[in-house]
């Protein structure tokens, strides 16, 4: 194993006064004027009905709770191991009722009882 010593860093010379360093040209923006001063926003019916959601106090406050329920942290969320072990129990009883359920109406239909 040969082991090489490392590169010496490299080093910028002394800023002085008289030596700044270079910077970049950025040539100017040059926008459409759609994009300086864009249309004001479109009254649509759902703004109409944002701007009266907002002015009444009762419906604000529905807003945000319901923002606040949406938002929060589900017990499958915190849970994920115990979810997936009860969901694979379920889906197991599930399973195994819907073969013994046919299974049964087959043994009904081969009596003649169906």
């Amino acid at each position: 194993m040969i082991i090489r010593p490392l590169p010496p860093p490299h080093q910028d010379p002394p800023m002085t006064p008289d030596r700044r360093p270079a910077h970049e040209h950025r040539h100017p923006v040059d926008l459409p004027d759609w994009m300086r001063g864009p249309a004001p926003t479109r009254r649509t019916p759902t703004r109409l009905l944002d701007d009266l959601v907002e002015r009444q106090r009762g419906l604000n406050a529905a807003r945000r709770a319901w923002w606040r329920w949406r938002d929060r942290t589900r017990w499958s969320d915190s849970h994920p191991h115990v979810v997936a072990v009860v969901s694979f129990v379920f889906a197991a009883v599930v399973g195994t009722a819907a073969v013994f359920g046919a299974y049964y109406l087959l043994a009904l239909a081969m009596r003649g009882h169906y």
